[in-house]
């Protein structure tokens, strides 16, 4: 079986445009969470989300037309993934470009640029909508967006399984390379649902924070008693996955080795979780025997910790089982505390936020933690970030549809 390894990171996030300044915020406890501003939130319960402002970055008016705010965020994510991995897609040749792939997660797609067009055909028929409504609002096409712009020819699929959408991106593409499918594959996930059909349908489940609207930054509070649901995201985290011996001998120096990937479906309820947790220990030990790294190896969390009373419980409780009394002495930390809850992209942006902060030998902390929950009791590392030299890391994501995913990564010096 192949190495595979992420040789490129690019992140488009609310507290940060650009990996640098992506990792700068979070290490610095920088929220990207405030009231909205793409429409008047005023009749909504929850008035606040985690949207990326893109001050310095723009398309053309006429890709701005025909391109879904998803596609924007992921093409700006991937260009940086790939300068960082130092691949230029227009010097590869024929037979490495078929060898190329796009495997993208997403949980809402084009959610936002189909309402947009529906507001259109049934209220402002005076505006003319994009001639490209189809595949543009089409699930697919998002990966093929970006097969096209970079010429690469081999597999190009969406992965869509809700929360969990860009870390099974990620196994899936882990996988293709480990066996010897394709060489490199642009993997990770965006999501963009932020408008007012999308906040008004999760206002009705009632998973929103409505208590902070006169403090957004304070509204995300993963773990902490006070909790009183998510706070909606948006962003792109894509990354430059390459076969072990090619990218050394491109001369570039990874970020992280990927050891494991597991995944599940508790096969329990359309939104809830089971309290026991099984499903999350399930995706858990299945990536720690692919990895062959036992538990007690393990030296960070990046945890899903969406800031919902359920989820945070039951994550919590799936920790304990699966690293027993070990579990109260690793650091796990939510980077949603930070940036919201960005639906299917949530995987990216923890593993993402992960590898950027060990790089400078330290680890993000959890936001508003400032209430202890008996339930939710293990080293969150509240607050302030923390120095660590960790060797092997877990990503963990779970959500709707009963489904939990996770990947194990040994870091690599760079």
């Amino acid at each position: 079986m192949k190495k595979v390894v992420i040789t490129g990171i690019g992140a488009v996030s609310p507290n940060g445009l650009g990996s640098k300044s992506f990792k700068a915020a979070l290490l610095e406890g920088k929220s990207g969470i405030r009231r909205i501003q793409s429409f008047d939130p005023a009749e909504s319960s929850s008035q606040i989300a985690a949207e990326v402002i893109l001050n310095g970055f723009s398309f053309s008016k006429k890709e701005e037309r025909h391109l879904p705010r998803v596609s924007q965020l992921s093409i700006l994510a991937s260009l940086e993934a790939l300068e960082d991995a130092g691949l230029d897609p227009a010097s590869l040749s024929e037979e490495e470009k078929n060898r190329s792939g796009v495997l993208f997660g997403t949980g809402g797609g084009s959610v936002e640029f189909m309402e947009k067009h529906y507001e259109m055909h049934y209220g402002k028929r005076s505006l003319q909508p994009s001639l490209y409504i189809i595949p543009a609002a089409t699930a697919g096409g998002l990966s093929s967006e970006l097969s096209i712009r970079f010429g690469f020819r081999g597999k190009s699929h969406v992965i869509t399984t809700g929360c969990t959408s860009s870390t099974d991106a990620i196994g899936y593409a882990f996988h293709e390379i480990q066996a010897g499918r394709l060489d490199r594959i642009l993997t990770g996930g965006g999501d963009a649902p932020i408008a007012g059909g999308i906040l008004h349908g999760f206002s009705l489940m009632k998973v929103l924070s409505t208590q902070w609207n006169h403090a957004p930054e304070k509204a995300s509070r993963p773990f902490s008693k006070d909790r009183d649901g998510f706070v909606l995201g948006e962003g792109s985290w894509m990354f430059m996955l390459e076969e072990s011996e090619q990218a050394i001998r491109r001369g570039t120096r990874p970020y992280a080795e990927i050891l494991g990937y597991g995944s599940s479906c508790e096969a329990f309820h359309a939104v809830r979780l089971d309290e026991e947790g099984s499903g999350n220990l399930q995706a858990l030990k299945l990536a720690s025997e692919e990895a062959c790294v036992r538990p007690e190896a393990i030296d960070y969390v990046n945890l899903h910790g969406t800031s919902t009373q359920l989820n945070d419980r039951v994550e919590t409780r799936a920790m304990k089982q699966f690293f027993g009394a070990k579990a109260y002495r690793i650091p796990m930390s939510s980077t949603k505390s930070m940036i919201g809850h960005p639906q299917g992209a949530s995987g990216a942006a923890g593993l993402a936020a992960t590898l950027l902060c060990l790089q400078e030998g330290r680890v993000h902390p959890t936001l508003n933690l400032d209430l202890p929950d008996e339930d939710c009791d293990l080293d969150y590392v509240a607050h302030r970030a923390r120095k660590l030299e960790a060797e092997y890391v877990l990503c963990n994501t779970l959500g709707f549809g009963s489904k939990c995913s996770s990947l194990i990564l040994k870091k690599c010096s760079r």
